[in-house]
């Protein structure tokens, strides 16, 4: 990361994300459900909801019935930012049947010309308006092809229809094809290594609030700064945290590190150095300005996660913010 002000005085109140306890996670954190074929994704989080014993949950990203695999589950807190989840990359397994037989090296040809951005219409029983879009497959890998059936791993855009793409390429091959199964095995960040069923999750919740054994459970919520990571990132100093919390915009002195390609109007996750969120906002400057620049606004706060008084009010006197008086922080 860029430091904008090495001098920056230390750090040393809040609580790193991986020091917060369990009852903190349950609070402001995400579980990668690993949801089965049957349930819709509404009712696997309301069945998440009611055995996890949280007030406000929600699911980012809808499977359909019959597909299975990686679901993220925002609790408490994270429910803010279900729509970063919503627009992460997406990773599916499917299993494609085409309606006539093909050669191999046909179908290897066809699959290929699927990467890259390609245009889509949704399917008629979607959820969305149907009209033609363009969306961008970063990779296409035919795992095994036996007979009629092939397997093949996609990573895309969110929005990618993989039933339209088995459509487009039986029709492209000439025999038409179907989606006979699938299954999503990342969404954004969160892959299905660490994906739990939700009876796992019941089970470890009941070791943890019976039996105080924690770890179960721990191993499947993480801190909601989990899903910040597609996001460019500006570290603030102690001095203006606060006030970000009471509601001011980030001044180009309030900023410690930046990463380096932050470009103006960019979504941006405030953080401290301690790497916790405290809010997201909209880059005002790209970061090559607020490295030259030595005052003015360098991102509009939009949606403040972070408590106040979670960090000292040091605001008022700071400099970091461009307010007259400074003087030391409180000790």
């Amino acid at each position: 990361m860029l430091i904008k002000d090495p001098s920056a005085i230390k750090d040393r109140w809040g609580k790193r994300p991986s020091d917060r306890t369990m009852g903190e996670l349950m609070q402001a954190g995400v579980i990668a459900l690993d949801k089965p074929k049957g349930p819709t994704s509404h009712q696997a989080t309301a069945w998440a909801r009611d055995s996890l014993k949280v007030e406000k949950i929600s699911h980012g990203g809808t499977l359909d019935p019959h597909v299975s695999g990686v679901l993220p589950i925002c609790l408490g807190k994270a429910v803010r930012l279900t729509d970063i989840v919503l627009s992460s990359d997406k990773e599916y397994v499917c299993l494609m049947r085409l309606h006539g037989d093909v050669p191999e090296e046909k179908i290897r040809k066809v699959l290929g010309r699927f990467r890259g951005k390609i245009y889509q219409t949704p399917p008629a029983r979607s959820a969305v308006k149907r009209q033609m879009r363009i969306r961008t497959v970063g990779e296409l890998e035919i795992l095994e092809i036996r007979d009629r059936d092939v397997l093949f791993r996609v990573s895309c855009d969110a929005g990618t229809y993989i039933r339209t793409i088995c459509t487009d390429a039986g029709e492209a091959m000439g025999c038409g094809a179907s989606m006979a199964e699938l299954r999503r095995t990342r969404s954004g960040v969160m892959g299905e290594g660490r994906a739990a069923t939700l009876h796992d999750a019941t089970d470890a919740y009941v070791f943890w609030q019976r039996m105080g054994r924690e770890a179960w459970l721990r191993g499947m919520v993480m801190p909601m700064e989990a899903l910040l990571e597609p996001l460019p990132k500006i570290i603030v100093k102690a001095t203006a945290v606060d006030a970000i919390c009471h509601g001011a915009d980030l001044s180009v002195r309030g900023v410690h590190m930046l990463d380096e390609e932050i470009r103006k109007n960019a979504l941006v996750a405030l953080m401290t150095a301690r790497g916790e969120l405290i809010a997201l906002a909209k880059a005002a400057m790209s970061s090559q300005k607020i490295m030259a620049s030595d005052s003015g606004v360098a991102a509009v706060a939009e949606r403040v996660l972070m408590e106040r008084g979670h960090y000292p009010r040091m605001w008022k006197y700071s400099t970091d913010l461009d307010l007259p008086e400074a003087e030391g922080p409180p000790e």
